[in-house]
Parts: structure tokens; C-alpha cells; sequence
């Protein structure tokens, strides 16, 4: 939890301290520091600023929420369940943008990933139908529609009633 900039430095005040647990010849104070060393570099590649952009995100804080997803260079690298977060993130900070190309591209892979609850991996699948849909892509939004049709027994109902309005809509197509 952790932004880069942040992570550095713990990394640098840890070298020190491992640099002094070593001159004083207590190397197992220095093994401990080199694992905690380890596992910040790990959390880097494997958690990213994620944790730290749901929070903003979920303030509705978009711009910040969008500096700190792009703090992480390879987003491939995350872990799964980040990974897909990060991917569904990234989706609503270009639905705010309305850019909806990129909107539609990341919260399909989102949907590829496990998310938090049902409800949020039905939500990737309704935001792609209902951006189909406006682009008149009928197939790819009664494809999504479809799926998140499967998840309908997992879901609110405020959920339930958006893929309703959707088929709804669909139907009159």
C-alpha cells in the first residue's frame, strides 16, 4: 500500500539499516531486513498502488484515482484478483472521460478476471453490453447480456433491474 515514490524510500532507509545490521556483523537482523527488502519488491510487482487507487476511486477522486493506476508500469505482472480491479477501475475512469473505446476494452478484461463479489464482475459485463449497444453492436451486447444473465440469482436488485432496462432496450432494436 505503498505509492513508488513512497516504496523507494522504505527500500532506501531499509539498505541503510542492513548496511549498519552488517558492519555491527549481526547478519541475522540483516537477512530479515534483506526479506522485508524482498517482499516490498514483491507487493510492487504483485499489488502495485491498486489498494491505494480503490480508495481514491471510490471517493470519486478519478484524476488521482488514474495517477496511481499509472504508476504501475506492467499491469500484467499484478496478481489476479488486482489485476482484474485495476482493469475495472481503469474502465469507470474512461467512462468519466467518455472514452468509451477504451472504457469498453477495459472492463471486457476486467470481466475475464475474478473480481470483488458477483455483482461487481456482472457490473464489467453490463457496462460492455450497454456500451455495445449504444454503438448498435446488438450481437456483442446480447453476448454480454447473455452472461451476465447467468450471475442473476448472485446479484442486487438494482442489478437486476439495469439488465432488465438493457433487454428492454435490446428488445426494441
Amino acid at each position: 500500500m505503498f505509492t513508488n515514490r513512497a516504496r523507494i524510500l522504505v527500500i532506501g532507509a531499509f539498505i541503510i539499516a542492513m548496511a549498519v545490521a552488517i558492519n555491527y556483523k549481526v547478519y541475522e537482523i540483516a537477512a530479515a531486513i534483506g526479506m522485508f527488502i524482498l517482499m516490498l519488491i514483491w507487493g510492487y510487482f504483485k499489488d502495485g498502488t491498486v489498494v491505494m487507487a480503490a480508495k481514491v476511486f471510490h471517493n470519486k477522486d478519478y484524476d488521482k484515482a488514474e495517477s496511481l493506476l499509472l504508476q504501475i508500469s506492467n499491469p500484467n505482472w499484478l496478481s489476479k484478483r488486482r489485476r482484474g480491479f485495476y482493469e475495472f477501475m481503469y474502465g469507470g475512469i474512461c467512462l468519466q472521460k467518455q472514452d468509451y473505446n477504451e472504457a469498453e476494452r477495459h472492463y471486457e478484461i476486467a470481466a475475464q478476471y475474478p473480481l470483488r463479489s458477483a455483482n461487481d464482475h456482472v457490473a464489467a459485463l453490463v457496462h460492455v453490453a450497454n456500451i455495445s449497444i449504444r454503438r448498435n453492436d446488438i450481437d456483442k451486447a446480447k453476448a454480454y447480456l447473455g452472461l451476465a444473465d447467468k450471475h442473476k440469482e448472485k446479484i442486487t436488485a438494482k442489478m437486476k433491474d439495469v439488465i432488465d432496462r438493457l433487454h428492454q432496450e435490446l428488445d426494441k432494436k
